[in-house]
């Protein structure tokens, strides 16, 4: 059976506090309980969903989990969520089809759909922890294409700018999405994660050009700089533009 995944740890500059989980140099981090967020995105053999589409719909799944009253203060995911980023932050993406896709939606854990994307997001796990009907699915394989070039970005909603200048898998790129949204909510207030909500995590995830590509990267934007475990060598991924837009965004502005 053929997948879409990433494994990886990511490292990144934000201004977010200098013991960030995604930090570069070596910390107390490291020697922490070592957690991964697991995302799951149906692809049905008849009905693949869209590349940009299974991009955006993994971003947006990290921000509900995020925000969800189980990740939360006493919430039964908070104990799991408060591990996982205390140490590195870790997302791996399966893919999943018929009836391993509802052995998956029976497992806790919150389902985020896009206009043909389908994935599913549940609280981190332990490296080694995986459940049983997750541990199955596989990590490698099929990639996914848009059938038309993605248009361009709707006016005033977050942009994650992925790098032009790499090849990445659906998989690898879904998890790069992700960590570039958890830089964006980080950087949030309460009012302006509140109004982001309302909007329904609205967001764009875009190929930057290759002349804009160094301007995004040099502007003090928050930027993922993904460790090179898997698939491209180290070096930046994704540049976070346009965070505070989410304060005048139209209520339900996400398909």
């Amino acid at each position: 059976m053929e997948g879409v995944s990433t494994d990886e740890t990511t490292t990144a500059t934000t201004s977010a506090p200098g013991d960030s989980p995604f930090r570069s140099e070596p910390s107390t981090r490291d020697q922490a309980p070592q957690f991964v967020l697991p995302l799951v995105v149906r692809i049905e053999r008849a009905a693949p969903p869209a590349r940009t589409d299974a991009l955006e719909t993994a971003a947006r799944a990290v921000l509900v989990l995020l925000d969800d009253e189980r990740s939360l203060g006493d919430g039964a995911w908070a104990r799991a969520v408060r591990d996982w980023q205390d140490a590195r932050i870790r997302k791996v993406v399966r893919r999943a089809r018929g009836a391993e896709w509802r052995r998956a939606e029976a497992l806790p854990g919150i389902t985020v759909t896009g206009q043909t994307a389908e994935v599913r997001v549940f609280p981190p796990v332990p490296l080694d922890g995986w459940p049983k009907d997750l541990a199955k699915l596989q990590v490698s394989g099929t990639d996914l294409d848009d059938p038309e070039p993605p248009a361009e970005p709707g006016p005033g909603v977050p942009v994650l700018w992925l790098n032009p200048g790499l090849e990445m898998t659906a998989g690898k790129a879904m998890a790069q999405a992700g960590h570039g949204a958890q830089l964006a909510w980080w950087e949030l207030t309460q009012p302006q994660r509140a109004a982001w909500r309302e909007a329904g995590y609205a967001l764009a995830v875009r190929t930057a050009a290759a002349g804009r590509w160094e301007e995004l990267t040099t502007s003090g934007l928050p930027v993922v700089r993904d460790a090179g475990f898997t698939e491209i060598a180290p070096g930046l991924t994704v540049a976070v533009e346009g965070i505070e837009r989410v304060a005048s965004l139209s209520p339900r502005q996400a398909p």
